[in-house]
């Protein structure tokens, strides 16, 4: 009787620690976030100071933040060239993976098992490496200042996406794309009548990845667009900070505020499927 209800108190003496120390470590990522918040509310003169709860709630910042810089653009211009960016990316990205990753998972060709370790094999590779040939090919073909070297190279799949519609197709039992066979549907067929209804959780997964990588980009769009007006919402933050002025911190975090939003929502609405993706992928093989 002793040993059990000691077993038991250790059992919840560790339940406690272990809870204690998530408990820590999560109000030490989510502090930088919280600050922000905060800041979005202080006076621009007191944006950057240590206080975290302000003396008064400056509310204006946002409807100053949302003014832009002082042009005919404001911020719902940079919002939606954000969704547009990211929508059509991700919708290229996550379709195009899921048919490569059926070709990998279920058709048997010459070299599949070398082209998907060469494929593996390109996650190593930084992404920086790409950055001087791709400019230079997009420049020489008058590509500068539009969407479009920031759009196509997302239609083209990641070997982290591809994988994990791979991984998740090989734990679809074969015997459902005999039986559609039997029935005369094709290849085609039965990626489309059998597989994509199986694929919903891993689909949902990869637009959520791919959403978040492609709104978060900061890079590429400074890269190739020179034109304010055509800015993302990733870029047009950065105009806030001008060496030359008095730079608006509060406005500023205002907008990095906004710009969080819909990743929280989607992530929100959606995270069941995110954990169900991720770890039902990660456990077939």
């Amino acid at each position: 009787m002793n040993l059990s209800i000691s077993a038991r108190n250790r059992k919840r003496l560790g339940g406690i620690v272990f809870h204690t120390i998530v408990f820590f470590f999560g109000v030490i990522m989510l502090y930088p976030l919280l600050w922000m918040v905060i800041g979005s509310f202080k006076s621009s003169g007191n944006a950057l100071t240590s206080t975290l709860i302000p003396d008064y709630f400056h509310f204006g910042n946002y409807a100053d933040g949302w003014r832009g810089f002082g042009g005919d653009e404001t911020f719902a211009r940079y919002f939606r060239n954000s969704f547009v960016i990211s929508s059509i990316s991700t919708l290229g990205q996550v379709s195009l993976a899921a048919i490569t990753g059926y070709g990998f998972a279920r058709i048997k060709f010459t070299g599949n098992k070398i082209c998907f370790s060469i494929m593996i094999i390109t996650l190593l590779l930084p992404s920086q490496i790409l950055r001087i040939p791709q400019y230079i090919m997009f420049n020489q073909i008058g590509w500068m200042d539009t969407y479009l070297p920031i759009i196509l190279p997302g239609f083209f799949p990641l070997p982290f996406f591809i994988f994990l519609m791979v991984q998740f197709i090989r734990g679809i039992p074969k015997e459902l794309d005999e039986a559609a066979r039997i029935d005369g549907c094709g290849y085609f067929g039965i990626f489309f009548r059998i597989l994509l209804p199986n694929l919903k959780p891993v689909l949902i997964t990869g637009t959520i990845f791919s959403f978040y990588w492609s709104w978060n980009e900061f890079m590429t769009p400074l890269l190739y667009l020179q034109t304010p007006a055509k800015y993302p919402v990733s870029v047009a933050l950065h105009l806030f900070s001008d060496p030359g002025t008095i730079t608006n911190w509060s406005a500023m975090f205002a907008m990095s505020t906004l710009s969080i939003i819909p990743l929280f929502l989607i992530f929100l609405f959606f995270q069941k499927y995110l954990v169900e993706g991720v770890v039902t992928s990660g456990m077939k093989g």
